[in-house]
């Protein structure tokens, strides 16, 4: 998990960096998400693989807390970048109004970083209390019976995923209704034209129905992309902060005997998203997936690379289709 958590992120940061042609606002944040990757994989999960494999922690306390605000830190930013890439998908499709641009996507993610700053920075001087039982991999919020200390696991747990999770979810059940409306509509002026005759103004508005089914086709798979992200983020968030949540508040739970087992599947759960960002970028995106095999030595590279120009004109998967409304002009 260290090891394509650390290589993948840092391609995706090493693309963005590289080609000045894939920087637009959400290749940014992505960038930024991945780079929030990178740290997590190299300050949190190594010191978690010694305390597994050792059943102690090795390092000192003031460092214990230093870990635990990098994690929370990370994984805060992390959760935020994807509100953003939500809310920005959002309001294209639904709303048809697009705001962040790139220089806006850099001031969003400086203010972000300033303001998980300002929320994990207390963690560093122990409060709320952060320790590592003889029974947990990693150092974690602990039990305790402080209003101000649960008070700050709360606003902690339900910004990283409760509020984010409700905003998420109400934005992408308005992008699937408004989808699913604009498909509708396509389809029904499709079968209007089809019972027409012929003239000018049908083939007119037999084009702009073309574009639009292909805009949507368009807007559709990226929004895709977007989803299959928050899903896995919701997959692999919702049992540590379920977690989170009863190793405060509940002693009973925080002092079970298999507490650590539960610790070591969620904790894990939650390392997975850093691994599964970038095999989602290779997977869905396609300029993306050429970028990383252009990134491979020649001697790795398995098929022969085609030259640019007779590469844009070869388009196996492109269907060329004739039917009857369709007329040469």
């Amino acid at each position: 998990m260290i090891l394509v958590g650390f290589l993948g992120n840092a391609v995706v940061c090493i693309i963005v960096y590289q080609r000045p042609a894939m920087r637009s606002a959400i290749t940014l944040l992505l960038a930024t998400l991945a780079f929030s990757d990178i740290i997590l994989s190299l300050c949190c999960m190594p010191f978690t693989v010694v305390t597994i494999i050792t059943v102690r922690w090795h390092f000192m306390d003031s460092f214990c807390s230093l870990s635990a605000a990098l994690y929370w830190f990370f994984i805060l930013e992390g959760v935020f970048i994807l509100l953003i890439i939500s809310v920005d998908r959002f309001l294209i499709i639904v709303q048809h109004q697009e705001r962040l641009n790139p220089r806006r996507a850099k001031v969003v993610t400086a203010v972000s970083w300033a303001l998980y700053f300002c929320v994990s920075a207390p963690l560093l001087g122990g409060w709320p209390l952060v320790e590592v039982p003889a029974r947990a991999p990693q150092c974690m919020l602990g039990f305790t019976k402080l209003l101000a200390g649960c008070a700050k696991v709360l606003t902690l747990v339900g910004a990283a995923f409760f509020a984010t999770f409700a905003m998420m979810l109400s934005s992408y059940l308005g992008i699937l209704h408004t989808v699913r409306k604009n498909a509708v509509c396509v389809h029904s002026q499709s079968d209007s034209l089809d019972l027409q005759l012929p003239t000018r103004t049908s083939l007119r508005r037999l084009q702009q129905q073309q574009q639009v089914s292909l805009d949507l086709s368009f807007k559709t798979k990226a929004f895709t992309t977007i989803l299959i992200l928050f899903m896995g983020f919701s997959l692999c968030w919702l049992p540590h902060s379920v977690y989170s949540l009863l190793s405060v508040f509940s002693r009973r739970f925080y002092c079970r005997l298999s507490f650590y087992t539960t610790s070591f599947c969620v904790l894990e759960l939650s390392y997975l998203k850093s691994v599964f960002n970038p095999i989602v970028y290779c997977w869905r995106i396609k300029k993306f997936c050429k970028a990383c095999l252009q990134l491979l030595p020649q001697t790795v590279q398995i098929f022969p690379k085609v030259p640019e120009q007779i590469q844009r004109r070869i388009q196996t998967s492109t269907v060329y289709a004739y039917t009857e409304n369709q007329y040469p002009v």
